[in-house]
């Protein structure tokens, strides 16, 4: 028999799949009391902050199944600071780093590590809290920005050479199995420049993460975090999405995710040939996880946003054509979405994700971009080179 599906606070598309609940996320005891209520099987807890908050926790209290980590186990994402000591004191390949917490120490290491350097925000940020400068200004003005907040936190690393690709695993706590592999676009401009951003597309699989090198990964960095986690007292359940850059010297950590994340887990979800639900509850269950199965196939998305975005995104611009290019053969997905006076508009700053799957990446690519152009957002953009970097690898593909 099937079940229901409950999203909060949800939006236009999931509302033609399951049934949208003004709740609260941030207020634990409501939302656990909403599940009880309705006999809920299984909570899955997508965006980071209410994990870092503890949402996880309290719904087991309450006798819940749920997909996700704790809140100290979501460290690994919440803290920046915490997973490269945790690096430090396992082994674990990463870039060289200093955590500051004041921008007098930040000077001094930013003369240590000279330019180009990494700085980052040690809490959450959206996706959007890294700056690779190329530059001492470009540093300086990144520490600014981090320390003008009460509390700020600073994570100053070295620079690595070498392209980057997301690796990701179910775990149990215990222990663990692979889940593809992806290829985000970070920087909002063509050809990876600009500010970061949440993402701007992505593909999957990341045939720059061979086998060998991702075996290594999960090896190397993967299995002694979850290890540690465990030993700790605070094992990591759920979805451990891990940045990586491939160094000449091997993959190494940039950092971890504590979800599927967007716009990897559109590409991963379009290849799974997989039911998603048993792979989910058998983590939340703490059992054997199943070994997911992927198509051989390639997947691609695109991400359309909202003109100004990643700074301040202009909100309410309408959107028509998604029927267009749904029935192109594209998954037209929603995220800052909304509708208001009969008519969808945009409500933030990453609009939608057109996502389309083929057997190379070029034809992926080719229908994606097929299914944007039907879409008509006129106060939206997007990047027209999602792939660019794989494809130039590939003759004729360029």
């Amino acid at each position: 028999m099937l079940g229901t599906l409950y999203a909060a606070p949800g939006n236009p598309g999931i509302a033609a799949h399951g049934q949208i609940v003004p709740l609260d996320t941030g207020d634990h005891p409501a939302v656990a009391r909403f599940c009880e209520e309705r006999g809920i099987g299984l909570v899955v807890i997508g965006p980071e902050a209410p994990l870092v908050a503890g949402l996880a926790d309290d719904l087991r209290a309450a006798g819940l199944a749920v997909f996700g980590p704790g809140a100290a186990a979501a460290r690994l994402e919440g803290s920046k600071g915490f997973t490269k000591a945790l690096c430090a004191a396992q082994g674990i390949p990463t870039a060289a780093f200093v955590e500051v917490a004041d921008r007098a120490r930040g000077q001094a290491a930013l003369d240590r590590f000279g330019v180009p350097v990494v700085v980052k925000a040690d809490g959450l940020a959206a996706g959007k809290g890294v700056t690779v400068a190329a530059t001492r200004a470009e540093a300086e003005a990144a520490l600014d920005a981090i320390f003008a907040a009460p509390g700020g936190r600073a994570v100053i690393e070295e620079f690595l050479a070498g392209e980057e690709a997301s690796l990701f695993v179910l775990a149990n706590g215990t222990d663990y199995v692979a889940f593809g592999s992806a290829q985000d676009h970070k920087r909002v401009g063509e050809g990876d420049t600009g500010p970061n951003t949440g993402g701007m597309g992505a593909y999957s699989p990341a045939p720059v993460l061979t086998p060998a090198l991702e075996a290594r990964a999960l090896a190397e960095i993967v299995a002694p975090t979850l290890a540690a986690m465990a030993a700790a007292g605070t094992p990591f359940s759920g979805v451990l999405y891990a940045g990586l850059m491939l160094t000449a010297e091997g993959p190494k950590l940039i950092e971890y995710n504590v979800r599927f994340g967007d716009p990897e887990c559109q590409v991963l979800m379009a290849r799974l040939d997989s039911d998603l639900l048993p792979l989910l509850l058998a983590v939340a269950r703490g059992g054997p996880i199943p070994a997911p199965r992927f198509a051989n196939d390639s997947a691609l998305t695109v991400v359309y946003a909202a003109r100004g975005y990643p700074a301040l995104p202009e909100t309410g611009g309408r959107l028509a054509g998604l029927d267009a290019a749904a029935a192109s053969g594209c998954a037209v997905l929603h995220a800052g979405t909304a509708w208001r006076d009969g008519a969808l508009v945009a409500s933030g700053g990453r609009v939608l994700a057109v996502t389309a799957r083929a057997a190379s990446l070029a034809e992926a690519r080719a229908r994606a971009y097929q299914g944007v152009e039907l879409i008509d957002f006129p106060s939206g953009f997007y990047r027209h080179d999602i792939g660019w970097r794989e494809l130039a690898r590939q003759p004729g593909e360029a």
